[in-house]
């Protein structure tokens, strides 16, 4: 996955909900950061949103371009509703959003990486854990930020 990828279905979540502000969470979240992370950081397949202003309407962008959507048939990848509540988050993440904005007007509010970083190690799954480490290889995430032992 890339930044095109995400412009490509952020481009058609406006066609749906006239929203142009998309806050982006999960594994794709590097993209805000790093325009080419390593691969181990963006093999997943769904792209983790809400719209930033009326989250609500996630659910009605996955009817239209998520799972076993025309939109994932044809690019291989679909959308995810999640909610602002769904990531354990530190205080203040809103205010450390990235704002990436496409020719098209549409605009990506990512995850901070670093705090995408700590929501992942506090879930800790197997993929997660993979996630902190390829980004600590690659020096994303940045260790003195964090106050835990990370794996």
């Amino acid at each position: 996955m890339n930044r095109d990828d995400i412009k490509r279905l952020l481009d058609e979540a406006m066609k749906i909900t006239h929203h142009r502000d998309y806050v982006i969470i999960g594994s794709l979240s590097v993209l805000g950061a790093v325009a080419h992370p390593p691969i181990s950081m963006t093999g997943s397949i769904d792209i983790d949103l809400y719209p930033k202003n009326d989250p609500g309407r996630a659910f009605e962008i996955a009817n239209k371009l998520g799972l076993g959507s025309d939109f994932e048939q044809t690019y291989g990848y679909y959308a995810d509703a999640v909610s602002p509540m769904l990531p354990t988050l530190p205080e203040g993440w809103e205010q450390r959003l990235i704002h990436i904005v496409f020719d098209s007007g549409v605009v990506a509010w990512f995850l901070e990486q670093n705090d995408a970083a700590i929501s992942k190690y506090v879930r800790s799954e197997p993929r997660d854990r993979e996630w902190i480490r390829a980004g600590l290889q690659a020096n994303i995430p940045s260790i003195p930020t964090y106050r835990i032992p990370l794996p």
